[in-house]
């Protein structure tokens, strides 16, 4: 007669959202997830969502913060939290992640601090405003502009 040990069934379910959760050792390793890893969810779930202009910044050796910004567009205020809730959902779900996010509840411009990957969410008008990439890309100039 075969033994199972809970690691081995799914047996139990996420308290937060009633799901039925995998094995534990399954679960360990993707809680390990590297920068890259993350980056790669995050830009999928960013890709699903049908959000526009994303760019990705590499910041690994520029800044303490995190190793990514990506910076993206939706085309409303309800596409643009919705996007931003998602994600924050999806990465709770496959990686066990959780973010700290600012800025749903206007949806104008939505935070979404990953840890290692820094995600700006806005709708056009207000990046187009704030103009981060153009801070944070290399070659950018980050402080006061000389006219």
């Amino acid at each position: 007669m075969a033994r199972f040990l809970e690691d081995d069934v799914l047996t139990h379910s996420d308290p937060a959202t009633g799901l039925p959760v995998g094995p534990r050792a399954a679960r360990a390793a993707v809680a390990d997830a590297t920068s890259e890893d993350l980056l790669a969810h995050v830009l999928a779930s960013l890709d699903d969502d049908k959000a526009e202009e994303v760019v990705q910044i590499d910041l690994r050796g520029r800044s303490d913060m995190a190793d990514y910004m990506v910076i993206c567009s939706g085309r409303s205020s309800r596409q643009v939290a919705a996007i931003s809730e998602k994600l924050v959902d999806r990465l709770k779900a496959d990686l066990g992640r959780l973010c700290k996010i600012e800025g749903k509840e206007t949806g104008d411009w939505v935070l979404i601090d990953a840890g290692d990957v820094i995600v700006h969410v806005f709708r056009p008008e207000v990046r187009e405003f704030y103009q981060l990439e153009k801070m944070w890309r290399p070659g950018g100039h980050m402080g006061v502009r000389e006219d």
